[in-house]
């Protein structure tokens, strides 16, 4: 098995300028966006009430994938994160699957993204095309990604700064609102009380909108990736671990809780955001406004934190040798600008689906990623069994972090993503799926066997040309 330190040694070269603070905010801007805002609407839709209990389901997955990862990534921290800790620890066509998929994921999510900014905005000009939106908040983002990691940073750190200000008072507002005025329209009867009471839809819609919440969560595994360009990477990886898994769970199991009480349920699909929908119902004013410009904040923040990851996995393989050499090229600021241009191509995609199919260009994107975002936490999972048994058998230094009661709880996450992703063979809103994911691998493994047939070539004929 190779030294993990000739991975560490090929990805050289990118800037460590991110600090701990600005690491923390960066998870939380990965996983704030569409999937709180926008994503929950779908996901209400499907469970009803019991969409508590969907995001109270991902977000234990997520609590225990941010474990495993946290362990590792304070063990090796480098900017290839679990495609290379899959690598090491699994095999070579591992590390090549996980990043290809994590790539393929989130640039598609980066269209979900500029899809849902795209719908934002015509709450207030709803006479403008979509795709000017979309180039012009596009053009913005790669700008501030290709100036440097610590204009990232910075900028991201402020867009998360909003949205977690605005969440905050979004819940103090509709806790004050449910509990401190008597209108019988809204209050904690509406999880019982409503047509279908707390499972309108079954236990069956309440687990399929654990997908849903899978990918609202997404995202937060970037904190693994940023731990590549921080300041001290181990400081920086547990303090965002604590931190992030704290305000998710605040953001979204109260948010969503105090939306299913002050809307009926069943008015939350009418809007394009169930919070700027609650906002409407309560006829504040100017906050449906206000609020909306949160959402669109949230959205670019994600998509900012997106085009980020994006970059740095296909950095990362361009210097596995699995991709183009070009992409693995820095510029003077350490950035992999060939890597980030390449990246924006999901835009692209975004923009043409959204053109031709309107009504269902942002559930269509999601059921894309959706595949390539359920095989990486699966391989996540997978790759912290081998890790930790790779230690145990070795040996080595203590671990600084350790992933409490091993191994149940990872193979606990590996079972319940296992069963996520069956369940979308079997949800119509998902079926897209697989049927892009199982050819997708496929793809990928005659790509795989390909490349490193013709590397092998390319050896052989540099020896007999040298013997000659």
């Amino acid at each position: 098995m190779r030294d993990f330190q000739k991975i560490k040694d090929r990805e050289q070269g990118l800037q460590r300028k991110l600090s701990a603070r600005q690491m923390g905010m960066i998870a939380i801007g990965g996983a704030i966006g569409t999937g709180l805002f926008l994503g929950s609407k779908f996901a209400i839709g499907f469970a009803g009430p019991s969409v508590i209990l969907s995001y109270a389901i991902g977000g234990l997955i997520t609590l225990l994938l941010m474990g495993c990862l946290a362990e590792m990534t304070v063990a090796h921290s480098t900017s290839g994160s679990f495609g290379a800790y899959a690598e090491h620890y699994i095999s070579p066509l591992a590390g090549f699957l996980v990043r290809y998929c994590y790539w393929v994921a989130i640039v598609l999510a980066v269209g979900t993204e500029v899809t849902a900014v795209a719908e934002y905005m015509r709450f207030w000009f709803s006479d403008v095309p979509s795709w000017c939106w979309i180039v012009l908040f596009s053009s913005v983002l790669v700008g501030v990604n290709a100036l440097s990691v610590k204009a990232f940073g910075s900028v991201e750190y402020a867009f998360s700064s909003i949205k977690v200000f605005a969440i905050l008072a979004f819940i103090i507002m509709a806790a004050y609102l449910l509990w401190g005025r008597t209108e019988a329209a809204y209050g904690l009867h509406n999880f019982t009380q409503l047509p279908g009471g707390f499972f309108p839809h079954g236990f069956w819609g309440m687990w399929v909108a654990v997908v849903i919440s899978i990918f609202s969560y997404l995202s937060v595994e970037m904190i693994a990736v940023a731990a590549g360009e921080a300041e001290n990477p181990e400081q920086a990886v547990k303090q965002a671990f604590r931190a992030t898994i704290v305000r998710l769970l605040v953001f979204y199991l109260l948010s969503l809780s105090l939306i299913v009480a002050i809307v009926p349920w069943m008015r939350i699909g009418e809007g394009n955001s169930p919070f700027v929908t609650v906002m409407q119902v309560l006829n504040i004013p100017y906050a449906a406004g206000i609020l909306n410009f949160v959402v669109i904040v949230a959205a670019l923040s994600a998509m900012n934190s997106q085009l980020y990851i994006t970059t740095r996995m296909m950095f990362s393989l361009s210097r596995a040798g699995d991709a183009p050499a070009g992409l693995g090229r820095l510029t003077a600021r350490g950035i992999p600008l060939n890597a980030l241009l390449l990246s924006t191509s999901g835009i692209a995609l975004a923009t043409l689906v959204y053109l031709l199919f309107p009504d269902k260009a942002f559930t269509l994107m999601i059921a894309l990623s959706m595949f390539g975002a359920l095989f990486t936490w699966t391989m996540i999972f997978l790759t912290h069994w081998f890790f930790r048994r790779h230690h145990q058998q070795l040996g080595g230094p203590d671990l600084a972090f350790r992933m409490p009661f091993f191994p149940v709880t990872t193979l606990l996450g590996l079972g319940l993503m296992l069963a996520i992703m069956l369940t979308t063979a079997f949800t119509e809103a998902f079926r897209m799926t697989l049927l892009f994911g199982v050819p997708f691998i496929l793809l990928l493994l005659g790509l795989f066997y390909f490349m490193r047939r013709q590397r092998a070539l390319v050896t052989v004929r540099s020896v007999l040309e040298g013997e000659v």
